[in-house]
């Protein structure tokens, strides 16, 4: 006698740290992002697209090889041997700008010309997943290229206050420094270590790797024990240029005139090698360690490091959706997106063809209506308890009586009010009635 063995498949499931974005989830998604690309639209911003995949080299010499993002976050492998058996090294965007600045550089955007650009997508970073922070996360990001005032600078936070005015969302507080140029920068970095290395004993591990590579990056330790130290060390504001100074009571003097509450933090850095003057972000108590929702500032230097044929000024900045959806969720502000009518079609195929063609009549003619055609077949009742579940306001009825009659019923399915028989020619005005919003052929 043979036994047989089953043995169970495991089942696949996503990455860790990549998740998926199911239906209940995705109008939120939506919502931010038509609002956040409206204003960027109005703003005269335009959008660009580039690849998940770019040569490994890009990062390094942009964000910078001794970063945290390049040494351990950096989803990286080499591609497949050419003919002479070499092969690149590639890696997943960790981040927008490196992108930008190669497309931008690539395709000729920068030379002699100013530009707005803005983009969206996922980037990837292999990072311990927590709420908010993911190894796939999602951004959007805007930049400008080719103007080297101040005005620039204001603009771009003046935007970023619009998102949040625009979303509804409260509770941010901007905060903004200077980084001075690069050499102010490079001269405080000294000091910083000259002051850290004082102070080794007092350093926890991740502070003391940092302090020969990217001494800046320990102003911006969560460790509590390391606050005090932090609070005494040298400030970048005693260390900028005359230029650099400038620019940001400029700046300050901008955002004072056009209402923009703001405070400085001279601890404010970045984590990325490549800026330097203005740098500010955007900042909630309302997502726990993860409160900086928006964060960006200038890298002048960036497309000539990248291969540019001159300087050419840029600033811009990146949000993160994800923690922009944790405080929508939040805030109850969105409701989920539901259909605002559901089509029932009782009887055989001549009924179900009618009702094909009506749907697509009403989706012409009203090109904002959220109309659900049931597919499937089904009773009345089965057909009725799939439009109620469905969450649709209305329930369009269309049997053989009212086909022959080019007639609908509706029922109403949120409301305590009678079913009503209307004829088919009556039916886009009648919507246009009931629905919560206006309908027209230009929108709401």
């Amino acid at each position: 006698m043979f036994k047989v063995l089953f043995v169970a498949k495991k089942s696949i499931q996503a990455v860790k740290g990549m998740n998926d974005i199911l239906p209940t989830q995705t109008p939120h998604w939506q919502y931010i992002e038509d609002i956040i690309r409206d204003v960027l639209e109005i703003y005269g911003y335009q959008e660009i697209r580039f690849p998940l995949v770019e040569m490994t080299d890009l990062f390094n010499r942009s964000i910078g090889e001794v970063t945290d993002i390049v040494e351990k976050e950096m989803f990286t492998f080499q591609d497949r041997p050419d003919k002479n058996n070499k092969a690149d090294s590639l890696s997943l965007r960790p981040e927008g700008t490196a992108s930008c600045v190669r497309a931008g550089i690539e395709h000729g955007l920068f030379y002699n010309q100013t530009q707005r650009l803005w983009y969206i997508g996922p980037m990837f970073r292999h990072e311990n997943p927590q709420r908010g922070r993911y190894r796939q996360f999602h951004q959007i990001g805007a930049e400008a290229y080719g103007l080297e005032g101040p005005d620039i600078d204001a603009e771009i936070i003046l935007m970023t206050a619009r998102f949040w005015q625009q979303l509804g969302l409260d509770n941010f507080e901007l905060q903004i420094n200077s980084l001075g140029s690069a050499e102010a920068r490079a001269t405080y970095r000294q000091q910083l270590v000259n002051y850290f290395s004082d102070h080794w004993e007092q350093l926890d591990e991740d502070s003391q790797r940092r302090l020969q590579t990217n001494p800046l990056r320990i102003l911006d330790s969560k460790n509590s024990d390391l606050q005090s130290l932090i609070e005494n060390a040298p400030q970048i504001v005693d260390y900028l240029d005359e230029e650099s100074e400038n620019h940001f009571t400029e700046l300050k003097k901008l955002l004072d005139q056009t209402g923009v509450t703001y405070r400085v933090n001279s601890r404010l850095v970045r984590g990325l090698d490549y800026y330097n003057r203005t740098v500010f972000e955007w900042v909630t108590q309302q997502l726990g360690t993860q409160g900086t929702v928006c964060a960006g500032g200038r890298y002048d230097s960036l497309v000539e490091q990248l291969g540019g044929k001159r300087p050419t000024p840029a600033i811009g900045f990146a949000l993160g959706l994800e923690r922009l959806v944790l405080l929508l969720a939040q805030s109850d502000l969105h409701k989920d997106k539901v259909p605002d009518a559901y089509l029932i079609m009782v009887g055989g195929e001549t009924v179900q063809r009618q009702g094909f063609s009506l749907a697509e009549s009403l989706r012409d003619t009203l090109p904002k209506l959220r109309l659900l055609t049931h597919c499937g077949g089904g009773s009345f009742k089965s057909q009725f308890k799939r439009a109620d579940k469905s969450g649709a306001k209305i329930a369009i009825v269309l049997g053989e009586d009212e086909m022959a009659k080019q007639q609908v019923t509706l029922k109403y399915l949120r409301e305590d009010r009678q079913q009503v028989l209307i004829s088919q020619s009556e039916l886009v005005n009648y919507l246009k009635s009931v629905i919560s919003y206006q309908l027209s052929v230009n929108g709401p």
